[in-house]
């Protein structure tokens, strides 16, 4: 099976970042430390994934009609990424994303959504015959949820293979979980899903278990530097991640679930495909930034061994 093409629907941001010693306390103030601005937004971040890794990728998208939706747009074509059906807004500015790291690569962060908010099945409907020949649909939480939802209805109709990275955490409709063909929480996120509180493996595999049997055909919880926990047909087992020294850890999941599809559309089988995926997420966290730290294909790749 070759390469098949993959659709992103999604959120387009501009990063400001400051990393510094620690993050600051409410009402506290950090002096010193070194500021970037780099283009992010949860979307955007796994498509130049998918597509810096070899990717098909087409991207879904609103951005305003201001410097930093041009400055996005430019940017993924530089990648190789469709820009057809990104969209400008012209009420809303682009979404800008402020982004605190700490020393250990920790951070937190707070979104202005602007013209992501705008994203809605009016979108997304020109797109649809490339929707019904993509090989994945892969989408988060950071665009309306009724547009999310339309989605699951689409992939439902056409019986298409939705990917759900349900980010920023938040309560989804058991329809839309029956919808999915894959779901990838991290541990709070699979706990406000599942009700279960996820710490090791046997409670992910206890949370899984409650999405597996709402619908989802396939449940990973990243779980850090413990790996990925997977549930599927077929698999019931931690996969371990790559050992790395960590820098940052603001784009990990989104290089994560890019990857993850990458392999999935060039016909890797499931544990592979997340294995390739948890090697992918470990050279993001050793670089600051969102997109700027999304690896090659050859950065991961393993060599192929000869005698």
């Amino acid at each position: 099976m070759g390469q098949q093409k993959i659709i992103v629907v999604g959120s387009s941001n501009t990063d400001m970042v400051l990393k510094s010693k620690h993050l600051p306390l409410p009402g506290e103030t950090v002096l010193g430390g070194r500021f970037t601005m780099n283009p992010g937004g949860k979307g955007a971040n796994q498509a130049v994934a998918a597509a810096r890794l070899g990717g098909e990728v087409i991207f879904i998208a609103r951005v305003g009609n201001d410097l930093f939706g041009e400055q996005a747009i430019n940017g993924f074509e530089t990648h190789g990424i469709a820009t057809r059906f990104i969209t400008k807004d012209e009420h809303e500015a682009s979404g800008v994303a402020l982004i605190m790291v700490d020393a250990k690569g920790e951070n937190s962060i707070a979104v202005a959504l602007g013209a992501n908010a705008t994203l809605d099945k009016t979108h997304i409907q020109p797109a649809l015959r490339e929707l019904k020949d993509s090989a994945f649909i892969l989408t988060q939480l950071e665009s309306p949820l009724e547009t999310v939802e339309y989605l699951g209805q689409l992939a439902k109709e056409h019986e298409l293979k939705l990917v759900l990275n349900p980010a920023p955490a938040q309560p989804l409709s058991d329809a839309l979980l029956a919808s999915l063909y894959i779901i990838t929480p991290n541990e709070i996120e699979a706990e406000l899903l599942s009700g279960i509180r996820v710490h090791d493996v046997d409670s992910a595999k206890a949370a899984a278990e409650v999405l597996h049997k709402k619908g989802v055909n396939i449940v990973i919880i990243t779980m850090g530097s413990q790996g990925a926990y997977v549930l599927s047909e077929d698999l019931d087992e931690l996969i371990p991640a790559t050992k790395v020294e960590v820098v940052d850890t603001t784009a990990a999941g989104d290089t994560f679930n890019g990857a993850l599809v990458v392999a999935l559309s060039e016909g890797k089988d499931l544990r592979s495909a997340i294995e390739f995926a948890n090697r992918a997420a470990a050279h993001a966290v050793g670089i600051l930034g969102a997109q700027t730290s999304a690896p090659l294909r050859k950065d991961i790749e393993i060599p192929t061994k000869t005698n």
